[in-house]
């Protein structure tokens, strides 16, 4: 099982304010943030669901190449507002919300390309209702 997991991002400010508006219509907010000081090498922010962040950003240089990171979403409507919110946030398009059945027959995603070119993804394996 997966603790946690950390990206590097260009601009510490502007991935912060983008994934506090796309990742809070699955439930996730920023729960910590560190200081450079305090690391010693650069700032990091940690955002999940409380008590615990499970996915950090950290100010310096971005991964080469972007990763993708897949966020379990509740719901296909929290997938759906994932993807607006995310858009409105300054993502890029990178897949609109819809089934993927290709990977099986419940799996509902949505991507997103973050300031960085990392492709975001929310998505919910329930079946549809």
């Amino acid at each position: 099982m997966i603790d946690h997991i950390g990206i590097g991002v260009s601009d510490y400010a502007l991935s912060k304010a983008f994934y506090s508006q796309a990742l809070r219509p699955i439930g996730y907010e920023m729960l910590h943030e560190v200081a450079a000081e305090v690391t010693g090498n650069r700032a990091q922010a940690g955002f999940g669901v409380a008590p615990k962040p499970d996915f950090w950003i950290g100010a310096g240089h971005p991964n080469v190449p972007p990763v993708h990171v897949a966020f379990r979403a509740a719901s296909r409507a929290q997938v759906d507002a994932f993807y607006r919110a995310a858009l409105a946030a300054g993502g890029r398009d990178n897949g609109a919300p819809g089934p993927r059945p290709y990977y099986h027959p419940d799996y509902y995603g949505a991507f997103i390309l973050d300031p960085d070119g990392h492709n975001i993804e929310a998505v919910c394996h329930e079946a549809s209702v």
